[in-house]
């Protein structure tokens, strides 16, 4: 899967979202406020503004649906810095909020930790990119399916804003054949058969292989995809040739080769290899630290003044 960057591009990142994240951002705004919302009585509906500040260094992420969560509450939203931008902390201005005070309040938890979240899997996705960059692979990153349960639509969306390929999104994306789906089926070959009568020409398959004799017995059967899982990194670049040698490169590639497993940026180089077309980690994702936004209501006295 060779990289995409600098392709021609027909739109944005957020025009690849469905529809359906309204109604999730609609959920979010109940989850948080179910019943009586007694801090939005105590400031009632004056007109004010809130200044989006961002706290700490990182890629701005997430912008639909903090627009979202806002439109909903009948507010507006003035972005200063455009989605994919690096901010360098120290309280940078991001954005203006207008709109009645308590909805402003009532919109804030759940608009800051969308999109601190989402520019916290940017930013490492950015980062992990840049450094597999600069140590000489020009092949695809990607993230994983290890997202969390409701919140995998933003994850997701900002791997893409930082630059790296999602992975499949789903069980019903494409047909990922792990250790327990062979051994549950009987071997690989099996397994693969079964997927392909089920899926048709329409679905992809990837095989886990733990050697160079699975991921052949693999193409061999007609996967797609092989992932080379848990290998050393000197194990990673002596198998992906091999395969390559017998199965092709490039456009005349029988299958492409994917490398997994613990891959983090302290071990991440070692596997760099022009041989592997996907590096994949959950490490862009799963764990990372967020980006620190705040949003303060600028104050009657000092909105007047402006």
């Amino acid at each position: 899967m060779p990289s995409t960057e600098g392709a021609p591009a027909k739109g944005t990142v957020a025009h690849l979202l469905p529809q359906t994240y309204k109604r999730m951002v609609a959920e979010w705004l109940e989850e948080d406020t179910p019943s009586f919302d007694y801090g939005g009585f105590v400031v009632g509906d004056d007109m004010a503004e809130a200044k989006l500040l961002g706290k700490s260094k990182g890629v701005v992420a997430g912008l639909p649906f903090f627009d979202e969560v806002f439109k909903q509450l009948d507010c507006t939203v003035e972005w200063h810095y455009p989605e994919g931008s690096y901010i360098e902390g120290g309280k940078t201005h991001v954005a203006t909020v207008r709109g009645p005070v308590r909805k402003l309040l009532l919109g804030e938890r759940v608009a800051l930790n969308t999109l601190a979240r989402c520019s916290g899997v940017a930013t490492a996705s950015s980062n992990l990119l840049s450094l597999l960059r600069k140590a000489g692979y020009s092949n695809t990153l990607a993230g994983t399916r290890k997202t969390t349960p409701g919140f995998r639509l933003v994850e997701k969306y900002g791997m893409l804003v930082g630059g790296c390929d999602p992975h499949r999104h789903d069980l019903s994306a494409m047909t990922m054949l792990k250790d327990n789906h062979v051994w549950s089926c009987g071997s690989i070959t099996q397994a693969v058969h079964a997927a392909k009568s089920a899926g048709g020409f329409a679905i992809k398959i990837e095989v886990e292989c733990q050697s160079f004799e699975e991921a052949d017995e693999a193409i061999t059967a007609g996967a797609d995809v092989v992932m080379l899982d848990n290998f050393t990194g000197e194990g990673v670049r002596a198998c992906a040739k091999k395969l390559k040698d017998k199965w092709g490169r490039g456009n005349e590639a029988r299958a492409l080769v994917e490398v997994s497993g613990g891959l983090t940026p302290e071990n991440v180089e070692a596997y760099v290899c022009e041989d592997v077309d996907v590096i994949s980690s959950s490490s862009i994702h799963q764990g990372v630290k967020h980006v620190d936004f705040s949003l303060k209501v600028v104050p009657k006295v000092q909105a007047k003044g402006n």
